[in-house]
């Protein structure tokens, strides 16, 4: 587990897929031990913790579903030393997010794919099979 110097601590740098643009209108909720933290948006945040074990829990509020990408992990934070964690949201919406020591993936990268690619497909398919019944 990365550690810097310079008091008791954990910080977590949230971050999200850019073209998931919605998600810059809304901001991450983190808990640690259950007691959710005021978050400021997007980025690092500095969250005070006693050196010992604690639980971490990310996730964003979304319309559907209402948790968008939850992670969990348990960080043991040194006495006088901040412990680093990295979370990144989704890239679809009804996987897990990434949560632990940077760097982490974007979890949900085939799915979105796969829904994204598969239209573009089948519309070529069409044109295609159009253009070869017109040659007949």
């Amino acid at each position: 587990m990365p550690y810097r110097q310079g008091g008791d601590g954990i910080v977590v740098n949230t971050q999200f897929f850019p073209l998931a643009w919605v998600l810059f209108f809304v901001k991450p909720k983190i808990a640690v031990d259950g007691q959710e933290t005021p978050v400021s948006g997007w980025g690092r945040t500095h969250l005070p913790a006693r050196p010992g074990q604690h639980h971490v829990h990310v996730h964003v509020p979304y319309f559907l579903p209402p948790k968008l990408g939850p992670a969990d992990v348990t960080v043991d934070v040194r006495p006088g030393q901040v412990a680093e964690l990295e979370y990144k949201a989704p890239m679809w919406a009804f996987s897990a997010g990434s949560l632990g020591v940077g760097p982490q993936k974007y979890n949900g990268v085939g799915i979105t794919l796969a829904v994204v690619a598969i239209p573009f497909a089948l519309l070529f398919l069409v044109i295609l099979l159009t253009i070869v019944m017109a040659a007949i």
